[in-house]
């Protein structure tokens, strides 16, 4: 995935481009540098804001479509998995991001009409797609561990993600360069294929108790909604739904700075060539594995929601030097600040599956998959707008902005500790008080 996405926005670009006869910058250095507004005569050149403008509808309508039809996806086949078990749930969207590489190439190789990229788009979605993945291996973890190992086995999964994007981001570009975009479909297709077959024929299963269930019924959503809505359990659905808020407003910051990292280097006053840009890209990415040594770490001293609030302080402190960085030595600082960044998220995913039974693994990751996906759409919404509107007061407001949202979390997380040792204390008050007490 972290190979297709960029690969596949600069497809759009090139055959955009070329049908409206815009060749496109040469690349010799960033647009707009030397002004600062950000906005050079190549952002002026009304050729080239057509072609942006159509590369980012394009985008739009296919990542539209993935999520819309992933939702209803993902509910069904993520609490159906925790009954027939894991592996049904790890095949089926395995298979579907190879068909959508497959139409990929097919478009690439007849020059179809890049409109068949919503559809590629759209028969993965209805196999559940990368988010059902994702759904299905943070269940698979929580069905293999013990409460006490969950996080870290938890934010080990998660930097397997920032190994992977920056594998794809130091190697995908540079073999678009020497051999087109067509050799690297192929290795996404691939790679999906061979996921497919490992899970279809090597892969245990990780569900003791399987039991055959039909899928296209209305209980597998339900299943979703009374995560949320049991009233037997009213302060662990209340802790549920504050957590996944919380992760929702982390996970939105993520994404929508992330986005903005590129733009920001690429203006005024930093001006970062291509090779800056991949080695702060390559930077970013190593906060995956330096945030899971520090969890590890840390874990031995601190309880882990108390290496959740580090994360956030780090992130926060990462966002608000980066908001002010004018200087290269300035910016990598601020990505060094970063380093115990992606801390918080594997906290927070282990934290709501031990509010959960065995049996609704599936359904809870489900839930958070499609939040996660939902985080992706809001986040470019939101600060995709903001930047444009900020840069003639600040360029690196959006960042400041992500920095205040942190808190949200970070109080959540902090309110919910406080809380459950302030509740533990008065049963343990309670049960040391003896008969003759009372």
């Amino acid at each position: 995935l972290g190979l297709q996405g960029p690969l596949a926005t600069q497809y759009l670009w090139d055959r955009l481009g070329a049908e409206r006869g815009y060749s496109g910058p040469n690349g010799s250095s960033p647009a707009g540098c030397g002004n600062g507004s950000g906005n050079g005569s190549a952002a002026a050149d009304p050729l080239r804001q057509e072609v942006e403008a159509l590369v980012s509808h394009w985008n739009l309508y296919i990542n539209l479509g993935g999520f819309f039809v992933g939702l209803f996806s993902v509910t069904l086949l993520g609490p159906w998995s925790d009954s027939v078990g894991r592996r049904p749930a790890l095949i089926l969207p395995a298979v579907g991001m190879a068909l959508q590489a497959a139409i990929y190439l097919l478009v690439m190789y007849l020059q179809l009409h890049v409109a068949y990229f919503l559809l590629g788009r759209l028969l993965s979605g209805l196999m559940g797609d990368y988010n059902l993945i994702l759904a299905s291996c943070f269940s698979y973890v929580a069905d293999t561990s013990d409460k006490g190992a969950r996080t870290f086995r938890v934010a080990v999964l998660e930097a397997c993600l920032g190994v992977a994007g920056m594998l794809a981001s130091l190697g995908g570009g540079q073999w678009r360069k020497a051999q087109g975009y067509i050799n690297p479909f192929w290795l996404v297709l691939a790679t999906s294929l061979a996921a497919a077959l490992y899970a279809a024929f090597c892969l245990r299963e990780s569900v003791k108790e399987q039991k055959p269930a039909r899928l296209f019924t209305l209980s597998h959503y339900r299943a979703v909604y009374r995560l949320y809505a049991a009233p037997e359990q009213s302060s662990s659905r209340r802790k549920l739904a504050l957590y996944s808020l919380a992760f929702f407003l982390l996970v939105t910051v993520h994404f929508g700075t992330k986005d903005l990292f590129v733009l920001y280097e690429l203006g005024s006053p930093l001006c970062w060539a291509a090779d800056l840009i991949g080695y702060g890209s390559a930077a970013g990415y190593l906060a995956y594995l330096s945030s899971l040594g520090g969890l590890r770490l840390l874990q031995l001293c601190l309880e882990d929601t108390w290496v959740a609030e580090l994360g956030l302080i780090s992130n926060i402190s990462g966002l608000v030097v980066i908001s002010v960085a004018t200087t290269t030595p300035l910016m990598f600082t601020g990505y060094g600040i970063l380093f115990l960044s992606m801390a918080a998220t594997p906290v927070i995913r282990a934290k709501l599956s031990k509010l959960v039974s065995e049996t609704e693994q599936g359904a809870l990751f489900a839930s958070v998959a499609c939040v996660e996906a939902l985080c992706s759409l809001v986040a470019t919404g939101v600060f995709n707008s903001l930047y444009p509107a900020s840069l003639h007061f600040m360029r690196g407001f959006p960042f400041l902005f992500g920095a205040i949202i942190l808190l949200i979390p970070a109080a959540i997380i902090g309110w919910i500790e406080i809380w459950n040792s302030s509740h533990d204390y008065s049963h343990f008050s309670d049960a040391s008080l003896s008969p003759a007490d009372g």
